[in-house]
């Protein structure tokens, strides 16, 4: 089954394109069948580049999934245009309403601030309480990872003194998860950030960690109580979404390493190869499939 998307949103054509199966909201509308509601929270810059990477993640399952876009009440955006934003998305005080099935929340290259001096904290705090009354299961990715299991749990993050940037080597270290069916021991994923959570504080916690890597890390933990992942890292992240931001950065002088294990030969002139891939669609997609298995067939009866 598809992904149900508006026509006129970029990520209709290109994920079509792809091979993805996607289907309007008049073509949906036709069906007798309860999509599964899944909201993306995107605190990204580039907005339409992050949908483009959920949409194709998470439209590869066999189920039908209704997708809304949300951005936050209180913060305007300055890298993609209002009639996109008009068009396409709703303000949290729009949906509040409403009740989700599943909820994305994306990163944010706001790592060097504090999370009380993020301009939205105080509606994303409140947006972190509300998860547990109107969404099935949340899954939080890097900073969005970061701020949910610092607001449940007083987790903080770290400065490191250099970014942690490349594709590095992480193991599964709980394979009895529902969430990792069919990982491998071993894998590879995109990071890059300038923060890091200590594994001491996640397992205080109480916490599991799923992925965990001698290089980067806690990748993913899983949070039952709040029925919430948190990953770290970007198995979202397209084949040259490093590439851009490490050109990106030498365009503006900005001191960065070549990212690890990403380009053949770590020779930035060589075209980069994606090894997540694989990966990252298996755990979207497990991802998916607990919440069919688990969510209530009435959707208001979530959160209850």
């Amino acid at each position: 089954m598809p992904i149900r998307i508006p026509s006129k949103l970029p990520a209709f054509e290109i994920l079509k394109s792809e091979g993805v199966n996607v289907m309007s909201n008049s073509d949906a509308d036709r069906q007798d069948i309860r999509p599964l509601k899944i909201g993306l929270l995107n605190l990204m810059p580039l907005k339409i580049q992050t949908e483009n990477q959920f949409s194709r993640l998470i439209g590869s399952t066999p189920l039908q999934i209704e997708l809304t876009l949300i951005r936050m009440s209180e913060h305007k955006s300055k890298h993609t245009s209002n009639d996109h934003m008009n068009s396409f998305y709703k303000s949290f005080d729009e949906i509040k309403d409403q009740k989700f099935d599943g909820l994305i929340i994306t990163g944010a290259p706001i790592e060097h601030l504090k999370f009380n001096e993020v301009t939205y904290w105080s509606e994303l705090k409140n947006i972190f309480d509300w998860t547990q009354t109107n969404v099935h299961s949340t899954f939080g990715v890097c900073w969005g990872g970061m701020a949910m299991i610092n607001h449940f749990h007083g987790v903080d993050k770290h400065l490191l003194n250099k970014k942690i940037f490349g594709c590095h080597r992480c193991q599964v270290t709980d394979p009895t998860s529902r969430f990792l069916t069919g990982f491998s021991d071993d894998l590879v994923i995109p990071v890059s950030r300038w923060t890091e959570n200590k594994t001491s504080e996640i397992l205080n916690a109480g916490l599991n960690i799923l992925i965990d890597s001698e290089t980067s890390g806690p990748c993913l933990v899983e949070d039952e109580k709040h029925n919430a992942l948190y990953i770290f890292n970007h198995f979202e992240y397209d084949k040259e979404t490093l590439k851009q931001e490490y050109d990106r950065d030498i365009e503006n002088n900005t001191p960065i390493n070549i990212p690890m294990n990403y380009y053949p030969d770590d020779d930035p002139q060589k075209p980069p190869l994606n090894k997540w891939r694989s990966h990252a669609h298996l755990l979207y997609g497990n991802w998916i499939n607990q919440i069919y298995q688990t969510t209530p067939f009435d959707i208001k009866k979530i959160g209850y």
